[in-house]
């Protein structure tokens, strides 16, 4: 008798064990620092899915590509958002991704899908551009520079600051275009520019909130590297709205680089299909439409709508540098390294 009601237990134990409700599964996803999304976005992934969603901020894109490289046989996360085509054939090359066609692939466009093995699927993209403090340039009846050669005319000198591309990922991409547009000359392009007095600084928010006088109103260059997403961000955070942005871009042919953030499933994690979900989840409309006013990036997704300041105030370039990922992957740390020696 002792024995069946034992038997009798164990099995209403099990029963009861399997019926009851399974706690949410965790997904981790490793970030750079830069990345943001509405908090309501992301609680409708988790409600859908049954899972907690964990996003890892681990520097900026090249410190996070090194820590998921090292950690390749032990990942620190199931999927990795934020490699750009300046290091996308250094992730492909260490082979850290898992191959994944999205079905939601079919709403973005071909020029965005770089990695024909889809181990790396396109999210996002903004063009890296000279933006300029148009009040500066109307008062001292200055004309807009309309190409880089313009850049390194004595009307112009002392006016730019740039960011050191060993330092700042737009500092790299504004490095890169003139490396696509001059080619082999680009060191005695920028030899031109130090001799008329262009100042070079470690980071983008130096370059941006210190230096440029349309953002600090103190600053003494009227023209800076940033995004050419800046203008509608200095209208939609103004404590007042400008009817007019008070910077625009300089997104004349080939003077600006393109850059096109990837996200990935990472091999040897442990949530294959929540990751697979959360991949598509990002490209899907929901997503790409919440990243404009987070990340002031544009929305790979042709179905996504754009907010009204982006329709009204950010510019895209039609003829951004042509480089490709594998050139530099070949040549980047080549090409940082001889533009130090100039501008050192």
């Amino acid at each position: 008798m002792k024995k069946t009601f034992s038997i009798l237990f164990l099995l209403s134990s099990f029963f009861f064990a399997s019926c009851a409700p399974q706690g949410p599964a965790t997904l981790t996803v490793m970030t750079h620092d830069s990345f943001a999304i509405s908090e309501d976005v992301v609680t409708a992934f988790e409600t859908a899915n049954n899972v907690d969603v964990v996003f890892l901020a681990s520097g900026d894109t090249g410190t996070m590509l090194n820590k998921a490289v090292l950690a390749k046989d032990a990942p620190l996360a199931d999927v990795m958002f934020g490699v750009d085509n300046t290091f996308l054939s250094r992730a492909l090359e260490a082979d850290i991704f898992d191959a994944y066609q999205s079905p939601t692939l079919s709403d973005i466009p071909a020029e965005f899908v770089l990695d024909s093995s889809f181990r790396a699927l396109p999210v996002d993209y903004g063009d890296v551009c000279i933006n300029y403090d148009k009040k500066y340039f109307a008062e001292n009846n200055l004309a807009v520079p309309a190409s880089f050669e313009d850049l390194a005319k004595p009307e112009y000198k002392g006016l730019l600051v740039v960011e050191n591309p060993a330092t700042s990922s737009p500092g790299l991409a504004f490095m890169l275009a003139t490396r696509a547009y001059f080619g082999d000359g680009f060191l005695d392009y920028w030899q031109s520019l130090k001799d008329n007095g262009v100042v070079v600084v470690d980071s983008w928010e130096t370059a941006y909130y210190t230096n440029f006088s349309a953002s600090s109103g103190q600053g003494p260059q009227p023209m800076v590297v940033s995004y050419a997403s800046s203008p509608a961000a200095e209208v939609f955070f103004a404590s007042e709205p400008p009817a007019d942005a008070p910077t625009a871009s300089i997104v004349a042919s080939s003077m600006c680089f393109r850059q096109i953030e990837f996200v990935g499933i990472l091999k040897n994690g442990q949530n294959r299909d929540l990751a697979e979900k959360f991949v598509d989840f990002m490209l899907g409309k929901q997503f790409q439409e919440d990243m404009p006013l987070n990340m002031f990036v544009y929305p790979v997704n042709q179905s996504a709508q754009l907010p009204e300041v982006f329709t009204q105030h950010a510019q895209v370039a039609s003829q951004p540098a042509a480089i490709t990922y594998e050139d530099i992957a070949a040549n980047r740390d080549a090409w940082i390294e001889a533009w130090t020696e100039v501008m050192k």
